[in-house]
């Protein structure tokens, strides 16, 4: 498993891990255990036998997604206390191996499946980045916007609009790529990638509702 930051948020990559966090009560047990808790405590508050949530919180610590966080004094023990490994996590789609999504693979750039494909990409590369800067911060950038469009026309010009202000961008403050050779050109590479979607509202999607 790789930390992007202290805690804050980890790719899963070993399979074990990622069929715990799928399974609902080991899944639970990760969510309430943000804070330090015993098994005793997490049994009271998910209302389960304490031996049957004590062997679960074992099997998670084993695996790493919990970590030791000190012990509390209760009658005459010690119980103790475990803490979530990070606040979040990211399945790292290379677990899916040869039947994972590939862009090269999505004849229209235009489409949901395109973009979708290069979010798992997208994933792949800031996995590695961050492996590879081993614990410092990593440079980035993430813009998220949301907004309305009143007519497919404004849509239309918004996207022209866009697409030649983002080449412009690129052609006044990057080198190339590549050299005329082929070869990879100077300094560190980065990639860009802007996404624009129609997204339905959580409320919306979750009761089958279509968006207004």
């Amino acid at each position: 498993m790789l930390s992007l930051q202290s805690s804050e948020l980890e790719w899963v990559s070993d399979p074990k891990q990622a069929v715990s966090l799928l399974e609902p009560l080991r899944a639970r047990i990760v969510s309430l255990a943000r804070q330090p808790a015993s098994a005793t405590e997490l049994a009271a508050r998910l209302g389960l036998p304490r031996q049957r949530v004590n062997y679960h919180v074992r099997e998670l610590a084993r695996m790493g997604l919990l970590r030791r966080a000190g012990r509390r004094r209760r009658r005459n023990m010690f119980e103790q206390r475990y803490v979530a490994s990070a606040t979040g996590y990211i399945v790292l789609p290379e677990l899916l191996g040869s039947v994972r999504a590939d862009w090269r693979s999505v004849s229209d750039a235009g489409s949901v499946a395109y973009l979708a494909a290069l979010t798992d990409q997208m994933q792949s590369d800031v996995a590695r980045a961050a492996q590879a800067g081993h614990g410092k911060k990593v440079s980035s950038l993430a813009i998220k916007s949301q907004f309305r469009f009143d007519t497919a026309e404004q849509r239309e010009r918004f996207v022209a609009e866009l697409q030649t202000a983002v080449v412009t961008v690129i052609a006044r403050f990057t080198s190339p790529n590549l050299k005329a050779s082929g070869e990879p050109g100077a300094g560190r590479p980065y990639r860009l990638v802007l996404g624009c979607y129609p997204y339905a509202p959580e409320a919306a999607a979750a009761s089958g509702e279509k968006p207004a």
